[in-house]
C-alpha cells in the first residue's frame, strides 16, 4: 500500500475535514472527493445581477434567480446552483439526523413505479391529472412518484409478518413529480421536488400517537435548527393521503397560499380546510313566511339591499354536482358566510364540482329557496342555520323570495353539517371566544396518521400475539427541502438579499479583497483564506478585479453570515471589518487576531442555531 502526498477537502456532517490522503490499494484507488468547503467567487458558475425579473411575484423568487441560486428549465421546474444545492443538502442533513435520531432508517424508493401499486391502493383512479401516468415500451402502464405510500408498503409487507417487527420507521430523501396546475412562487410550489417521507408501521393507536408525538417534537427541532423556529403547527385536513388527523407545519407569511386560524385567547391553530366554524344566531319574534316580488335581483347582495336586511337574515343556496354522474347537490348556508368545499367533499365522501344548471334540472337559478324545492337533488343544511329564524330565501319561483322562513318551523327534521368557512373575529371552537383570526401561510410540512388505509388496501398483515391476522396501522410525515429552503429565504431577507442562517448558509464566512494590487491586501486576504479552511471554516473569497459596489453586491445576494473585508484602508490601521449579514455585528478588528475572532464567531452562530427551545 502506497500513500500520496495529494491534500483532498471533503464535506462531512456539515463540517470540512482536511487533509485527506489519496489511498491506493493494488489495482484500485480510493479516494474521498472534494466536495467543496472553499470557493474563489470568480469560479462559482452562474450569474448575479442587480434587476428583479420580471415573472417573479415574490422576494424569495427574485432573491434566488437574481443571486446564481437556481435556473428554470419548465414550468414549475429548476435547475440548482452550487449555492442552492449547499443550502439544501444541509438541510438534508438536519432532517437525516432529527429522524435518525427518533430510530428512523433511511432507505430509497424508485421514482418510477408499476400503475399495479396504485391500483392495489385505489389512488391510481382518484388521484387527478397531478399523478403522471405513462407506460414504458412494453405497454406496461408506469407513474412517476408523487408521494410513497404505496412504494412503503410494498417494501416491508413481507418483511412485517409478525408482531414482533413493530414498531419501526423508514424514510427517504427524494426527488418527486407531481403535476400541479398552478406553480407558482419558484421553489414554494413545483412540480418537480425533493422531499423527505418518513412512514412508521404500529401494532396499535396507541403506539402510533405516541411516536407521532415525537415525530411532531422532531419537526420543531428540524425548523429551530434551520433558523425558522416561528414555524407553528396547524391542524390539517388529509385530503389525498386519507386518515383522520393530521397537522401541517406552516410559516407564517403573507405571500402564503394557505389560509391559517388562529385563536388569540388560546392554543387552537387549524388550516382553514379543517377549522370548525361556529356562529351564534340571535333569537327574534318568530313571523310568517310570506313570498314577495324581488324583480331581477338575483344575488344574495341585491336581495339583502332590496329588503333592507343584513346577510346574517338571509340563506343562499350554492350548487354543485357529483364528478360520478353530475347529480346536483344544493348546500343551503347562511348568507354572510362561504362554502368550504373541502369540508364539504370529506362529508360527502366523493369529489363535486361546481355546476352548470340547466333548464331541464327543475332548478331556478338565483332564486334557488328549500320551500317546495321538487328538482331531483341532495340537499344539505349549513349547521349556521340552526336554530335560525326570519330569514330570506329563494322561492323557487323567478324574481321572488321568501321572508319570515324558520328553520324549526318550516323543516323541524333537517340535519346539519359544518360546511362553511371561519371568519374573522369567529368564536374558537377551543375556548369558545369570539377571538379567531386568519393569517397566511406556507405550509413547510405534514404529518399524518393514516390508520389502516393503506395497509388493508394492499392486503400487509400480520399475526399478532393472540394469533389474530390484523393490519398496521401507518403514520407518515413530510417535508420538501426546496420550499423549505425558499421559505426559510423569504423569512430572513432584505432589499438586497438573503440572510442564511449560519446552520443552512452555502458558505460560513465571505472574504471580501479589495484593491488586490495594494500593499498586504492579497497577502492578508489569502492567508485568512487558507486558515481558515485549514480550521473547518467554509469560505468563499473574492479575489475579482472588480468594483467594491460589485463585491458587497454580490456578497449580499449570497447572504453567507459572516463577511471579512481586506482593504488597504483597514490594514493603514493593521485590522479587517468583520461584519454579519444581518447587520447586528460589524467591528474593525486587528489583522493578527481576526482568524480566531472569524472562528468563535461562526461557532457562536452556529450554536445560536442549534439551541432548540
Amino acid at each position: 500500500m502506497r500513500e500520496s502526498g495529494f491534500t483532498e477537502v471533503r464535506w462531512y456532517h456539515g463540517q470540512i475535514v482536511r487533509p485527506k490522503l489519496i489511498v491506493s490499494i493494488g489495482l484500485g484507488l480510493f479516494y474521498f472527493a472534494k466536495q467543496g468547503g472553499y470557493m474563489k467567487l470568480e469560479k462559482l458558475v452562474g450569474d448575479r445581477f442587480k434587476e428583479r425579473p420580471a415573472d417573479c411575484q415574490v422576494d424569495s423568487h427574485a432573491l434566488m434567480i437574481r443571486g446564481g441560486y437556481m435556473k428554470n428549465v419548465a414550468n414549475g421546474i429548476y435547475s440548482s446552483y452550487m449555492p442552492l444545492k449547499r443550502i439544501t443538502r444541509k438541510i438534508e442533513q438536519i432532517i437525516r439526523e432529527e429522524m435518525d435520531a427518533i430510530d428512523g432508517q433511511e432507505v430509497q424508493f424508485p421514482v418510477v413505479m408499476p400503475a399495479s401499486l396504485w391500483q392495489e391502493s385505489g389512488r391510481y383512479d382518484s388521484i387527478g391529472k397531478e399523478l403522471l401516468r405513462f407506460t414504458d415500451r412494453n405497454g406496461a402502464p408506469m407513474v412517476l412518484g408523487m408521494t410513497h405510500e404505496e412504494a412503503a408498503v410494498q417494501l416491508v409487507r413481507e418483511y412485517g409478518q409478525s408482531y414482533a417487527k413493530y414498531p419501526f420507521m423508514i424514510y427517504q430523501i427524494q426527488t418527486k413529480f407531481r403535476d400541479e396546475a398552478r406553480p407558482r412562487a419558484g421553489l414554494i410550489r413545483v412540480r418537480e421536488f425533493t422531499m423527505k417521507d418518513a412512514y412508521s408501521f404500529h401494532t396499535s393507536q396507541e403506539d402510533l400517537e405516541q411516536y407521532y408525538d415525537k415525530c411532531h417534537k422532531a419537526y420543531e427541532r428540524i425548523y429551530a435548527r434551520a433558523g425558522i423556529p416561528e414555524v407553528v403547527s396547524v391542524k390539517s385536513d388529509s385530503g389525498m393521503m386519507g386518515g383522520s388527523i393530521s397537522h401541517e407545519f406552516m410559516l407564517l407569511t403573507p405571500i402564503g397560499e394557505d389560509s391559517i386560524v388562529i385563536c388569540n385567547d388560546c392554543d387552537y391553530r387549524a388550516n382553514m380546510e379543517a377549522a370548525e366554524n361556529i356562529v351564534e344566531n340571535e333569537t327574534e319574534a318568530m313571523q310568517e313566511l310570506t313570498k314577495v316580488h324581488t324583480p331581477d335581483m338575483h344575488t344574495i347582495e341585491q336581495v339583502c339591499e332590496f329588503l333592507h336586511v343584513d346577510a346574517k337574515k338571509s340563506m343562499k343556496a350554492v350548487v354543485y354536482q357529483r364528478n360520478s354522474d353530475d347529480k346536483y347537490i344544493l348546500i343551503f348556508v347562511r348568507g354572510d358566510l362561504e362554502v368550504n368545499e373541502t369540508k364539504l367533499t370529506n362529508f360527502l365522501g366523493y369529489d363535486v364540482h361546481s355546476a352548470v344548471i340547466t333548464e331541464e334540472s327543475g332548478i331556478v337559478a338565483g332564486f334557488i329557496g328549500p320551500v317546495n324545492q321538487n328538482a331531483d337533488c341532495i340537499v344539505l343544511f349549513d349547521r349556521s342555520l340552526q336554530g335560525t329564524s326570519n330569514l330570506v330565501c329563494g322561492a323557487n319561483e323567478a324574481d321572488y323570495h321568501y321572508t319570515g322562513l324558520n328553520m324549526e318551523r318550516e323543516f323541524p327534521d333537517a340535519e346539519y353539517a359544518d360546511l362553511t368557512k371561519v371568519v374573522e373575529g369567529g368564536i374558537c371552537p377551543c375556548c369558545g371566544k369570539k377571538s379567531l383570526t386568519i393569517s397566511r401561510g406556507i405550509e413547510v410540512g405534514n404529518i399524518f396518521q393514516l390508520g389502516t388505509k393503506y395497509t388493508k388496501t394492499m392486503n400487509m398483515t400480520y399475526v399478532d400475539k393472540d394469533g389474530s391476522i390484523k393490519n398496521p396501522i401507518m403514520g407518515c410525515y413530510g417535508i420538501g427541502v426546496g420550499r423549505m429552503a425558499a421559505s426559510i429565504c423569504e423569512a430572513h431577507h432584505d432589499d438586497y438579499g438573503p440572510i442564511w442562517p449560519m446552520s443552512i448558509a452555502p458558505w460560513q464566512v465571505h472574504i471580501c479583497a479589495m484593491n488586490l494590487d495594494k500593499e498586504g491586501v492579497r497577502e492578508v486576504a489569502d492567508s485568512l483564506y487558507e486558515n481558515l479552511q485549514n480550521a473547518g471554516i467554509e469560505v468563499i473569497y473574492d479575489d475579482r478585479s472588480v468594483s467594491a459596489g460589485n463585491k458587497f453586491s454580490d456578497a449580499d445576494l449570497l447572504g453567507v453570515p459572516v463577511r471579512v473585508v481586506v482593504s488597504p484602508r483597514n490594514l493603514k490601521e493593521s485590522v479587517v471589518e468583520v461584519s454579519t449579514r444581518d447587520k447586528s455585528l460589524m467591528e474593525k478588528v486587528p489583522v493578527e487576531n481576526a482568524e480566531q475572532f472569524v472562528k468563535e464567531l461562526v461557532e457562536k452562530l452556529k450554536k445560536e442555531c442549534n439551541e432548540v427551545k
